[in-house]
């Protein structure tokens, strides 16, 4: 796993930003198309900026699906995932093919059209956050890692429930759901290049778990470092947990 530290959130965003557009267009220009998984939340929000302001990509060839979605949840609340695709990603690039996350419909439904449409090709790039949980997508501690299904619907724990109250999508934890739905873990490792975007102090202790502790379902997003084309942005916040010898070596 490639960890990568910057001073702040915009250079990070930035960095980012031109490693996933270089696969993005690298993807069109081999396969005549590129197939992308998109995280949405407040941590995404500088690296997405600069991805849609990125030169060069035909945003018509890009297929690009949903990482994960409240159940329950509608579209128009502000905390909806993908409210954020939709503002954040698909409408301005102009995405024209795009798969989201209907948590507030017929969600058995929802779920086999994904994990048909997922399944039809391999993903070129996966860009994720990390939760203060350390929860991958939304595969909250202990997560899955056997599980085949690209996606499912999963528990949602009380720290990954108690973040998104304190990111001010919900007034308190009894308006968040306990439920999700949520791409895999083997399914996100299936993809040929992981990007994950991680800053701000909050997600320290998750980082480093993530970076230096055992590998395992209690720290799902350490499965990171089994995967051989995984990067990890990380601003001087969320890095500043980790040991002088890491620091060092990014």
């Amino acid at each position: 796993m490639n960890v990568k530290v910057f001073d702040n959130k915009r250079s990070m965003g930035e960095a980012a930003a031109l490693q996933a557009s270089a696969a993005i267009r690298t993807a069109i220009r081999d396969r005549g198309r590129a197939r992308i998984v998109a995280a949405t939340a407040a941590s995404q929000a500088e690296f997405l900026e600069c991805l849609t302001s990125a030169e060069g990509i035909d945003w018509r060839q890009v297929e690009a699906f949903h990482l994960d979605e409240y159940m329950g949840l509608p579209i128009t609340h502000p905390g909806s995932f993908r409210k954020m695709l939709l503002e954040q990603l698909v409408n301005k690039t102009g995405i024209v093919h795009y798969h989201l996350l209907d948590g507030d419909g017929d969600v058995p439904a929802v779920v086999r059209r994904l994990n048909e449409a997922i399944s039809s090709a391999p993903i070129d790039i996966i860009f994720l956050g990390i939760g203060e949980n350390a929860h991958l997508a939304f595969n909250d501690p202990p997560a899955d890692f056997e599980t085949e299904e690209p996606y499912l619907v999963v528990n949602l724990d009380e720290a990954c429930r108690r973040q998104q109250v304190g990111e001010a999508w919900f007034k308190d934890i009894s308006q968040v759901p306990k439920q999700a739905i949520s791409m895999s873990v083997r399914q996100i490792l299936k993809a040929r290049d992981l990007l994950a975007v991680a800053p701000d102090s909050r997600k320290a202790e998750a980082v480093k778990a993530c970076v230096e502790g055992d590998i395992g379902p209690m720290a799902p997003a350490s499965i990171l470092r089994t995967h051989p084309n995984a990067t990890v942005y990380l601003d001087t916040n969320s890095a500043a947990l980790l040991s002088a010898s890491v620091r060092s070596a990014v």
